[in-house]
């Protein structure tokens, strides 16, 4: 079985994806091209989908239906990214063409998503979120 960390890195990207194009994210044609995470994860998608047999063509497709019909279900979500696992496992050579697509061609990507959230990929001290914090002393 492939990494599970390497595919749950995938996560925001899949997200991102999935609330951008719908069920189209692995339409070959016609999807248009969304910079950023979205875009990412589309051709995450889209690489995972060309490169399976039928059988994992359509429970990928199955995965990303029901993911898109239920956007804050974390299971559904979890078993899209079983599925890409199991792709994985069947093809070595997926991986290296699905971290190639990440940002920095698969070094650790940080990802702050909601209101006051921080991304950080390293060490930055101390840093503190909401309303009347004054400033840190030593």
């Amino acid at each position: 079985m492939a990494d599970a960390g390497f595919v749950d890195g995938m996560t925001p990207y899949l997200r991102a994806s999935l609330g951008a194009h719908g069920e189209r994210v692995l339409d070959s044609e016609g999807v248009p091209v969304v910079p950023g995470s979205a875009e990412v994860g589309r051709r995450m998608l889209r690489a995972t989908h060309r490169r399976g047999d039928e059988r994992g063509r359509e429970a990928l497709a199955e995965a990303v239906a029901e993911a898109v019909a239920e956007p804050g279900n974390e299971d559904a979500l979890g078993a899209l990214r079983q599925v890409i696992r199991r792709a994985l496992s069947k093809d070595p050579g997926l991986e290296g063409e699905l971290a190639a697509l990440l940002p920095g061609g698969g070094a650790p990507t940080v990802i702050a998503a909601g209101e006051r959230s921080i991304a950080a990929g390293g060490n930055i001290g101390v840093a503190i979120t909401g309303d009347g914090h004054g400033p840190v002393r030593p």
